[in-house]
């Protein structure tokens, strides 16, 4: 709940800006929004964080009978060596990136390029930050996935049985980290496609959710699995939304009309052309 609180919070504070201002001449832009539509999308967004919010708070919790019926062998084989991990410093430490990467797209504003199109750029970024957040929550509303702690004997008895220990599938601070850090590196990209730097942005965009990832982990908040698919859901958002918002003439796909001599005959014909 409380990433849910932070999503919610960061999105209603990104949701100021107005996205017709500070853009320059509308043939600049490079992403295309639409208050109407867009504002629809983000509020979506909320209101699937809100429901699944309720759900998770109504889930029943985990009674102490339970715990003595459980047993490892009953993890998946994929994710059984996670079943029992255990960390209050490590849950504590991946707060740190987590946090962290809700200040990235920030960074965007001391760049020449993206300042006369912040109000695209952040409209996006709360469309963005809502999908993750709400996505998150009707799935774990959903399901009832115990967190590997709750196998770790060693392990307090409230944290074994806390309220919200069924909701191990999927990886929200995953997924909302990767949701913010590739939306920023995906932004940064297509500012700067010919950039030397994509690289190194893009490899930053990755490590911040893998640690945030490997920490929870090792805190026994998450699965292995629940961490891959909320890095994948998280990275997917981050990068689709800005890039199905880009212009037409932006796009990296693009249908063009080609000409060509074949065996001494003029033909005409479209070219399915990818920029990168």
């Amino acid at each position: 709940m409380r990433l849910l609180q932070v999503l919610l919070s960061l999105q209603v504070i990104i949701c100021w800006v107005d996205p017709s201002t500070g853009l320059g001449q509308s043939g600049s832009r490079l992403y295309h929004t639409n208050v109407i539509k867009d504002g629809a999308i983000t509020a979506g967004g909320i209101a699937m964080a809100v429901t699944g919010s309720m759900m998770i708070l109504d889930k029943p919790k985990l009674t102490e009978n339970d715990l003595r019926g459980l047993d490892k062998s009953q993890v998946n084989a994929f994710d059984r060596f996670g079943a029992g991990y255990y960390s209050k410093s490590a849950q504590e430490l991946s707060d740190i990136p987590f946090y962290t990467s809700f200040a990235l797209p920030l960074l965007l504003l001391a760049d020449k390029e993206a300042l006369p199109q912040a109000g695209d750029i952040y409209f996006l970024y709360a469309e963005t930050v809502s999908l993750a957040g709400g996505l998150y929550a009707l799935t774990a509303g959903l399901t009832n996935r115990k967190r590997p702690n709750v196998y770790a004997t060693q392990a307090p008895l409230e944290e074994r049985l806390h309220k919200y220990a069924t909701n191990s599938f999927y990886a929200g601070h995953t997924s909302a980290t990767a949701s913010a850090t590739f939306f920023a590196a995906k932004v940064f990209h297509d500012l700067h496609p010919d950039s030397p730097w994509k690289p190194v942005v893009w490899g930053a965009a990755a490590a911040v959710p893998a640690t945030v990832g490997y920490l929870r982990l090792k805190a026994g908040k998450h699965f292995l699995s629940d961490n891959l698919l909320g890095f994948t859901i998280g990275a997917g958002i981050g990068i689709l939304v800005p890039e199905l918002h880009k212009r037409k003439d932006q796009l990296g796909w693009n249908l063009v009309p080609v000409t060509e001599t074949l065996a001494g005959e003029f033909t005409q014909g479209v070219a399915l052309t990818r920029r990168f």
